[in-house]
């Protein structure tokens, strides 16, 4: 049940490991389909992924046609800059999974035509190619749960005051 982040061959340890630290933190599973551009335990991974490693639910696939014949018929969606709709434009359900392509080709695009309905895009300026992968999951994490209201994302941190001499 929840949020599943999907990264469909990705290319690039440090933005993996990055996107392990926030879904680890929002107890967010995530999923990584093969062939991945490293190895999981390359040091940009773990480093990226500082100590959060222990907390992450991750899942991994040998391909893309194993995570369709596990979760095919489930609540998908997939990111992309080509979508017409955006991520806002959307209420999500209680279990869902949003697939995120490669660094450098994104998703197939004969799987986004394909699931035109369910392909959904980060608004951007025309100049721009494309966000960071990264960035993009936050992105896709923070709405996902605030349309939750952020029910299971309750602790605050503890503010420290400090006088300041003048």
């Amino acid at each position: 049940m929840g949020l599943n982040i999907v990264l469909v061959e990705p290319e690039i340890p440090q933005n993996t490991g990055n996107i392990s630290r926030t879904c680890a933190a929002t107890h967010t599973s995530l999923h990584l389909i093969h062939p991945l551009g490293f190895t999981i335990t390359e040091k940009h991974v773990k480093r990226a992924g500082l100590d959060y490693w222990e907390h992450l639910h991750l899942v991994e696939y040998p391909d893309i046609s194993t995570f369709f014949d596990q979760h095919g018929k489930k609540e998908l969606y997939y990111v992309t800059t080509k979508a017409e709709q955006t991520y806002a434009d959307i209420a999500y359900g209680d279990e869902c999974f949003f697939l995120f392509g490669k660094e450098t080709l994104g998703l197939d695009e004969e799987l986004l035509v394909k699931n035109r309905s369910r392909c959904i895009r980060l608004p951007m300026a025309g100049e721009a190619r494309s966000l960071n992968l990264s960035n993009a999951v936050a992105v896709i994490v923070y709405e996902y749960y605030r349309q939750k209201g952020f029910e299971t994302l309750t602790k605050a941190g503890k503010l420290h005051h400090r006088q300041w001499e003048s």
